[in-house]
């Protein structure tokens, strides 16, 4: 539990760090991304949801008619959390080279080094191959995680604990996102990122926990991106990067 704790603080103390002098510039790009992503998920959601809807409930028996409050809900919370898993899922891949970028300077901040002068975004171009590859990985590695997720979620007893088992996986998806950037900026393969994660499995799921909330808090929200990153990055720091073993 005091692992949990302290994961989940991480995520909220990861707000503090993007206000720091020369950190501030490396946060405008990817809080950008965000809020543009943001605005176009939210007029999608707003503009689609009652076209489906009608095909929706055009498709529905006349018999069935009673169940159409019963459908409005859970399809409602079932586009919700496309639009949602998708605009989080997009974000993170456009935004992925500024956020190696900014990783790699609170990284040296927190580490007490001197930060070099910035080079402009043409830095970032050298990071682009890198970036893209490791949220493909990352996409892939959910992709099965989510089939044997909806395989147990059709098993008769098991079924009843799937919320659980959905609520975990989004935890445990947001920590590996925002710890990879600092992982992924010293080379870690895939596999022992997973590794390091996992010897902190309760730290790991409170800061995930913690990224998770930040998205539900409006406005705040907006800085849920660069705040995860700073979160996952003072992990790195403080727990992750003493791991030898």
């Amino acid at each position: 539990m005091n692992g949990f704790i302290t994961g989940f603080n991480y995520a909220f103390k990861g707000i503090g760090l993007l206000n720091q002098k020369g950190i501030r510039p490396f946060v405008l790009m990817p809080l950008l991304i965000n809020c543009l992503l943001f605005v176009g998920a939210l007029w999608l959601g707003i503009h689609q949801f009652d076209i489906w809807m009608d095909k929706l409930t055009h498709w529905l028996p006349s018999w069935l008619s009673f169940l159409e409050g019963f459908f409005w809900v859970v399809f409602m919370l079932f586009f919700c959390a496309i639009i949602f898993y998708g605009f989080t899922t997009l974000a993170n891949l456009v935004a992925a080279p500024f956020n190696s970028l900014l990783s790699e300077r609170l990284e040296q901040k927190l580490e007490g080094l001197p930060l070099p002068p910035f080079r402009g975004y043409r830095a970032i171009v050298g990071t682009i191959a890198r970036t893209l590859w490791s949220e493909v990985r990352k996409i892939i590695y959910s992709i099965k995680l989510v089939i044997i997720l909806i395989i147990l979620s059709f098993i008769p007893v098991i079924q009843i604990f799937s919320p659980l088992f959905w609520g975990i996986f989004s935890v445990w998806m947001l920590v590996i996102e925002y710890t990879d950037y600092p992982m992924g900026n010293h080379e870690l393969l895939f596999k022992e990122e997973k590794r390091r994660l996992k010897q902190y499995r309760g730290m790991s799921l409170g800061l995930g926990s913690g990224i998770f909330v930040l998205n539900l808090i409006p406005v705040v929200n907006l800085f849920a991106m660069p705040a995860g990153v700073a979160g996952g990055t003072l992990f790195w720091v403080n727990q992750l990067s003493r791991n030898h073993e």
